[in-house]
């Protein structure tokens, strides 16, 4: 199996390739990144069958980088010191990790079931992604206003409409927030907390979509009866994401 381990950390590189190499010579280790942009050049060039894949990481964490990736036609063996919640999904989604230091026979046996799952891992990856977003949608976001910083939690918003320079939070319940930020800059934010883009006008929480209205791009209709356009070029991508949920 071609493998690349992905870790910030150059020791935690060394000993693991030392320990495959002494271990499990059915790996074969075609590359090392030390951050997320380096990894995703290297997926792409190399096609992987297996990644070593730290989870805490500056910059792009383990879980971000397999947001951006398009096609996962790998096994992922997740990498970790701590970070107990990331555990847990993993778990729930039966994919593998390995606790710092890393435990010879805890790798070989990890190695043994990626071999046996290599390449049907896409399914529990989508599990997984899936219960962090559902996770990180109930985290509170610190807002920068025209009158200060205010705490708003995600699950109580409906959707955002741009400003020009700025942008309008609208909400359940509470009254319409303002804030000085493009929604570009809103957007990358919220992507992962299940919000999504179907507008140059519109970021959207998908958890209150009440229907999509068929047309040239479409409308959406929300919770509250607020008919939203969907872009034409954002059909199939909003389309692909509905029927996720």
């Amino acid at each position: 199996m071609d493998a690349i381990i992905i870790d910030d950390e150059k020791h935690c590189r060394h000993v693991l390739t030392l320990l495959l190499s002494r271990h499990c010579p059915e790996v074969n280790v075609v590359a090392e990144c030390s951050d997320g942009i380096t990894a995703l050049q290297a997926i792409s060039q190399l096609q992987p069958q297996l990644l070593f894949l730290d989870i805490e990481m500056p910059g792009m964490n383990g879980f971000e980088l397999l947001e951006k990736c398009n096609d996962i036609e790998f096994a992922v063996i997740f990498t970790t010191a701590y970070n107990e919640y990331a555990i847990q999904a993993i778990r729930h989604s039966a994919l593998d990790y390995l606790l710092k230091p890393v435990d010879k026979n805890e790798l070989i046996q990890a190695v043994f079931k990626a071999q046996k799952q290599c390449n049907k891992d896409s399914g529990n990856i989508e599990k997984l992604m899936g219960l962090l977003r559902e996770r990180k949608s109930h985290e509170p976001v610190a807002l920068s206003t025209m009158g200060g910083l205010i705490i708003i939690n995600t699950d109580d918003l409906l959707y955002c409409e741009s400003d020009g320079p700025y942008t309008n939070f609208i909400f359940i319940e509470q009254k319409p927030i303002l804030i000085s930020k493009t929604l570009k800059e809103v957007e990358e934010v919220l992507v992962s907390r299940n919000f999504l883009r179907v507008h140059n006008s519109f970021l959207i929480n998908m958890k209150y979509v009440k229907k999509y209205l068929n047309g040239n791009g479409g409308d959406v209709v929300m919770n509250n009866g607020k008919v939203i356009p969907v872009s034409r070029g954002k059909k199939a991508f909003f389309l692909e994401h509905l029927e996720r949920i």
